[in-house]
Formats: structure tokens, sequence, C-alpha cells
């Protein structure tokens, strides 16, 4: 699958014969996920990237899912049409003259694998849209998520746990640090089908409960207790060194809460780390203000209200299993980790490598 999003001929204009050309190179990601659909430019610089446009919409493309088995025309139809959009920027930014060529990646991942008409669905985008869509893996997700999060990963310590909360899957990655600079590497991943939408599917009022949030955290923990198992993450805790990362809706929004924001910002949440007794204060918080307070929150609203409960509940069992003393946030996902490697391929070789 090429990586590659031309504009047409008409749209392009030629350099100069005889000329450099100076124009920035544009890279650009889009993630379809199971609520969301987010598309990310941006252009090499020296901290890895510089945005220049960022999109987001929630499709619900996992609406149903659970019940049918199936993506719904519904949900199929706001999906097609938020694709479109991001096919519309990705053709101006391929056209504007002051840039070079867009490099473009577009990926979907849980709702799209789950579904029995998934494939189908890919087929009718890549039709429509003229986008490369494809389905990822849950090991590929896994390492996008660990390549946005690397310059977090690497500030310090050994090991690290990070999770990404979606919409259908919940992503665990055990991370080595690698103290020659270089970047983390992935020990180990483990991919939980089950997500903010597909939870509150089956039981987002029980979580509204005392005893049926413990009893969501209690089943979600007993799904991650085998990859305990095999790579004895809590003796590693105990050792010292280990950071937990968490890059998902859910954590940015118990950010939110915690910082009391007036209104969500990234610039304040982005990297924060919350100690431990801070988390703990902050999820006893959030489900203590129950619907209509959850609601209302600034950096909710009525959109998401369904999702946090159900997210805070796959957290929870997430903290409680693996006890580090503090939490690093991270509002970042697969799109960055998408620009990272696409602006990495396109450096030339180093001496004494192989070009591909």
């Amino acid at each position: 699958m090429s990586n590659s999003f031309h504009a047409t001929p008409a749209l392009r204009p030629c350099p100069q014969p005889g000329r450099v050309d100076e124009r920035r190179p544009l890279f650009a990601g889009i993630d379809l996920g199971t609520n969301n659909c987010r598309m990310l430019v941006g252009t090499p610089s020296a901290r890895g990237f510089q945005v220049v446009d960022s999109f987001s919409r929630v499709v619900r493309l996992g609406e149903g899912l659970y019940e049918s088995g199936r993506l719904s025309s519904g949900a199929m139809e706001r999906a097609l049409g938020t694709l479109g959009q991001c096919a519309e920027r990705a053709h101006r930014w391929a056209a504007d003259a002051t840039t070079g060529p867009l490099r473009l990646r577009a990926i979907a991942t849980e709702a799209c694998r789950q579904a029995e008409n998934g494939a189908e669905f890919i087929a009718l985008a890549r039709e429509k849209t003229g986008l490369p869509l494809e389905i990822i893996q849950p090991r590929e997700e896994a390492e996008l998520a660990v390549e946005s999060c690397a310059p977090l990963i690497c500030r310090s310590g050994r090991r690290a746990i990070l999770f990404d909360i979606g919409g259908g899957s919940t992503e665990i990655a055990w991370v080595r640090v690698n103290c020659d600079g270089s970047a983390p590497s992935l020990i180990g991943y483990l991919s939980l089908p089950v997500g903010v939408v597909t939870l509150s599917e089956r039981c987002a009022e029980i979580c509204y409960s005392e005893a049926g949030f413990a009893q969501v955290v209690a089943d979600i923990a007993s799904m991650l207790r085998p990859f305990e198992a095999v790579h004895r993450i809590t003796q590693e805790i105990r050792q010292g060194g280990v950071r937990m990362v968490g890059t998902s809706g859910t954590v940015t929004t118990l950010a939110g809460i915690s910082l009391k924001l007036d209104r969500y910002r990234r610039g304040r949440v982005d990297g924060l780390s919350l100690p431990r007794a801070c988390v703990d204060a902050t999820l006893v918080e959030a489900r203590a203000l129950g619907r209509a307070g959850l609601a209302s929150h600034p950096c909710i609203g009525a959109e998401r209200v369904d999702f946090v409960l159900p997210g805070c509940a796959i957290f929870a069992a997430i903290h409680e299993l693996w006890q580090v003393p503090e939490l690093l946030v991270a509002d970042r996902g697969l799109r960055e980790g998408m620009l990272m490697r696409l602006i990495r391929s396109a450096q030339p070789a180093r001496r004494g490598t192989a070009h591909a």
C-alpha cells in the first residue's frame, strides 16, 4: 500500500527548471476509530513535527456493533461523510503552492476489525474518497501509540506501561526504555476487545452504581491478569523505574477534572504528571458528579457523557492492578505516531545503510 497521496497534475505547480524545490514537505495521518475520525497534518521540525492542520469529528462508527456484529448503514454514512471531508482537506494541502508533496496514511481500527462487513466498508470508503484506508492489527496500534508517546516515555525510568482506552478496544503496551537514547521498544502488548463505546452499550447505567462500577472493574482486571502473569509487571514496579502513561479521552478528561479547567486545554494536559493520590481523588470526584454533572462539565459535554464512567472503569482496573506512584497523561495518539513514522521513512538513509 502506498503512503503517498498525490494531487492531480492540474493542481500541482511545477518547480522552475534549475531551481531547488524548497517547499515544506507535508505528512498527514487519518485515524478512523470506533467513535471518532481524526486527521492531523504536519511538517518536520527539530522536535519531530509542527502541526499545520488538525481535524476531528464524532462519527460513532461502532454504534450498535456489539449487538449486531455489523457496521450499520447510518454509521457507515456518517464515517464516509467525514472521510470525504478529510480527503478534501488533503487535496487542498496537496495543491498548496507553498508546500511540497503530501504523504498520507489512513487507518481504521477495532470497529472495522470486529465487524462482519468491516472489509466491505473499507473497500467502499477507498472507492468513494480515494483515501488509502486500511485496517491495522492490534500490535501496530500499540506500536503507534508508543511511537507518539516516545518523548514522554523516555524522560526517565527503565520501563513503561502505556495504555490507550479507545472506543472499541483498549491497547496495553509494556515498553523498554532504552538508556542509549534510541526509541523505546515494545516488550509485549495486549489488546482487550473492550472500549468506551462497546462498554457503554453493554453496561453504561450499571457504572453509576457502586456495586456495578466495582463489578465492571473486576471484570476488566480479570482480563489483564494473564498479561501480568507473563510479564510480572507488578514485580518490576516494586523494583522502581516504571512509568505509567495514559493516552485516551478518559485520562485527558480526568486530567481536566483534576485541574478544574473551565474548558479543555491541551497545553495544560499533555505531559501532565498526576500523583496516585490525586488520581484516586479524581476518580471519586468523576463518579460523584453523576450523569447530569458529567454532561455539564466543560471538559466533557452531553455528546461524550455516556463514555466517561465506562472509560473510568477500564482505567480503574489498570490503575488498581499496576500501582505506580504517578500517571503521565498524554494527549496524543495514533495520528501522531503515523506522522512520526512517515517523516522518518522519508528521511534519506544514513551513510552505510541500504536504500529500500
